[in-house]
């Protein structure tokens, strides 16, 4: 298998099953692979890798490549840092514009030049210089005369999520990247970001059932088993309370059977309220619209429009509860219709809540807000909807 091949197999594998593939291959092969990877890509394959072989891969690399590699292990998961890769086109302020257009003449014979980054001693960013300025500038000028002063620059342990939103507006190729004490570390790409950014989002469904990041196509059905089957466990667990609160009313079931009819109305209507407020409440922190001290005025919109749709739907509810509780020859049709406006409208807006607050929470605790949040939020509107149902039903019609 060549090297594009191995290429295109890696991206499509989950990190544990490239690192398993990539295993065979000599360390210079395995770095030159990784080399043509997104750098997040390369850095999960090689945090797959058993240690030895990672730093021997790293070895392996060429050292501006290694080196950055390293430093990017010692950032957090998903930040900055993780995804940097080495700024080739660094020069000393002092360098004439001939000068660096020779110099630049031979990097781009073994890598992409966009930008060249202008630092002083110690790794200092001053600036940067853009090919059109070099292009238009005498060639005896001096970097620090013709370059750009004001960087945008990122920091290396900035979540991706935050650097992606200050990024939208700008749309830059290639964004330097400074520690605190503006020494450049790195680059990365605006490609980069927004490949990463796309695969988050591509998750959040998974996640809110409980489907890890890392799960591809071609995870092996014994880790996929184990990356599900804890949540389901606990989704089983969940879903005994819900169970716990139909078998305290089965007095009042076994005396209403019509309520059994309508036992999966309430539920399937309220756990659609909460799903439409999950969804937005997720989509808003993914984007960054919730701002500080916002969230309780998102609490109070989804509350009211759960409140709003229970009460739309809970007429129409109460009119199928009406009709099919006069076909049985029921006495009590008209309180039951009753009982169904008014646990539809509970019940939902009890959701709407209920799918705001619970990623507001996951957040505020330091938990990722989609993660495995519908299980919650199943249990959520299950209990309500049915202790509502069942327990109106016993005070208003027996």
């Amino acid at each position: 298998m060549d090297r594009d091949t191995f290429v295109g197999e890696v991206t499509r594998l989950a990190p544990p099953e490239a690192a398993a593939l990539l295993a065979p291959l000599e360390d210079a092969d395995v770095a030159a692979v990784l080399r043509s990877l997104n750098p997040a890509t390369a850095e999960d394959v090689l945090l797959a890798l058993e240690e030895g072989r990672r730093r021997a891969v790293i070895a392996a690399a060429p050292p501006d490549e290694g080196r950055q590699w390293a430093r990017n292990l010692t950032y957090p998961d998903d930040s900055v840092g993780r995804v940097m890769e080495p700024p080739h086109a660094v020069f000393p302020p002092g360098l004439t514009v001939a000068e660096t257009v020779e110099r630049i003449r031979e990097l781009v014979k073994t890598t992409f030049v966009t930008y060249g980054f202008v630092v002083e001693d110690g790794g200092i960013l001053l600036g940067v210089v853009a090919m059109r300025d070099l292009l238009l500038a005498d060639r005896g000028d001096r970097l620090d005369t013709v370059m750009l002063r004001e960087v945008f620059s990122l920091r290396p342990e900035m979540p991706l999520l935050e650097a992606a939103r200050l990024m939208v507006a700008r749309h830059f190729p290639v964004y330097p990247v400074c520690d605190a004490g503006g020494r450049l570390v790195g680059t990365v790409r605006g490609r980069t970001l927004f490949e990463e950014q796309a695969l988050e989002i591509s998750a959040q469904p998974g996640t809110m059932v409980g489907v890890e990041k890392e799960e591809r196509l071609s995870t092996p059905w014994p880790r996929s088993l184990r990356f599900r089957h804890p949540w389901l466990q606990l989704n089983l667990l969940t879903a005994f309370v819900a169970a716990a609160v139909v078998g305290a009313f089965q007095g009042t079931i076994d005396r209403l059977v019509v309520l059994a009819v309508f036992l999966p109305v309430l539920a399937g209507q309220s756990g659609n309220t909460g799903c439409q407020a999950l969804a937005v409440t997720l989509r808003g922190l993914t984007l960054g619209e919730l701002r500080r001290g916002s969230g309780r005025r998102l609490v109070a919109k989804e509350g009211l429009l759960g409140l709003l749709n229970g009460a739309l739907v809970g007429v129409s509810a109460a009119v199928g509860m009406y009709v099919v509780a006069r076909s049985q020859g029921n006495p009590a049709a008209l309180p039951l219709s009753l009982v169904v406006l008014l646990a539809m409208i509970g019940s939902c807006l009890v959701s709407g809540l209920a799918g705001a607050l619970i990623p507001l929470t996951l957040k505020r605790f330091g938990a990722d807000p989609a993660t495995a949040s519908s299980i919650f939020l199943t249990t959520a509107t299950d209990v309500a909807s049915m202790g509502l149902f069942l327990g109106l039903a016993t005070l208003m019609v027996l």
